[in-house]
């Protein structure tokens, strides 16, 4: 009897094969603690329960929060399950050992970032996509769905694309095609600043088929770049001048920017130097985005 609201995602999985596959796929343990977002009227919560040692399901919808209530009590698994009710994207995330969840589409690509900067680490995440957005995460160099969202996530995760799952499994079905996806994060994590790594990134995207040489000049761009460059100098100067003024030292990290200095120039300096000048973000992988992070960051200029 309940009207769902396919504007905020609720698209409730109800064929009992996809659910079973999809909690095979997870390699649940019996001493799990689970993270299930948007658990609906929990056909997915429910076998899960039977697995594990705990579920934590996390729902925004009040009334699925009193479905998901109604269908295990007086059971033996009430007690293994803990609904949080709200926003998981403005909550902070619980202790858990995976994640595996049916997600509401329109908070796909936020609450993959939340999770894989999480800690601690999980052990992995097995989540239901959008085709298109799935299809994404796993897009290699050169293809034609590579994006920003493929290298930031696969620069601190293994993803794999396990399994496509059609409209008519779900009710009311979505206007688009699914997809199961598993999400492990790297551990340790690369030694990178993402901040300052997806800054970088950003700007290489923004015209992913154009070269470098030509994304870098937007003035947009440069006035941030310039911007934070001279912070990085001023903040070097006082380094150098503290030095002098305690040990009467002068010390390499001294930097002052001529008069006549051009970011616009700088920039295409380093891009030259690096090689990188005429490549094109489309098929650059993450060891090239690291290369040019470290020629940037070498001479003063930072992304975030």
């Amino acid at each position: 009897g309940i009207l769902f609201n396919t504007g905020a995602g609720q698209h409730i999985l109800k064929n009992p094969l996809v659910v079973n596959s999809i909690v095979e796929k997870a390699a649940l343990r019996r001493t799990d603690v689970i993270l299930e977002v948007g658990p609906g009227t929990g056909n997915l919560t429910v076998k899960m329960l039977e697995k594990v040692k705990k579920v934590i399901a996390c729902e925004i919808d009040p009334r699925l929060v009193g479905e998901l209530q109604k269908r295990v009590q007086g059971t033996c698994l009430a007690n293994k399950l803990e609904i949080k009710v709200g926003d998981i994207l403005k909550t902070d995330l619980p202790f858990f050992d995976a994640c595996v969840a049916n997600l509401p589409y329109q908070i796909s690509s936020p609450f993959v970032f939340k999770l894989l900067l999480h800690r601690p680490f999980f052990r992995c995440a097995i989540l239901m996509f959008q085709r298109e957005f799935a299809l994404r995460l796993v897009a290699k160099p050169g293809t034609k769905l590579y994006c920003r969202l493929s290298i930031n996530t696969q620069l601190l995760a293994r993803v794999d694309h396990l399994m496509k799952v059609g409209k008519n499994n779900f009710r009311p079905p979505p206007k688009v095609e699914s997809s199961v996806v598993r999400i492990e994060p790297k551990n340790p994590p690369p030694p990178i600043n993402f901040q300052e790594w997806d800054g970088l990134v950003r700007v290489a995207f923004v015209r992913k088929n154009k070269t470098l040489s030509a994304a870098f000049k937007s003035s947009a761009v440069e006035q941030l770049l310039d911007h934070n460059y001279r912070i990085h100098c001023s903040l070097h100067n006082k380094v150098s001048y503290f030095l002098i003024y305690s040990i009467s030292v002068y010390c390499d990290l001294h930097t002052e920017i001529p008069e006549n200095f051009k970011i616009a120039e700088k920039i295409q300096t380093i891009l030259k130097d690096t090689g990188y000048s005429e490549k094109r973000a489309r098929s650059m992988d993450i060891d090239d985005f690291i290369r040019l992070l470290h020629g940037f960051n070498s001479e003063g200029i930072h992304f975030s």
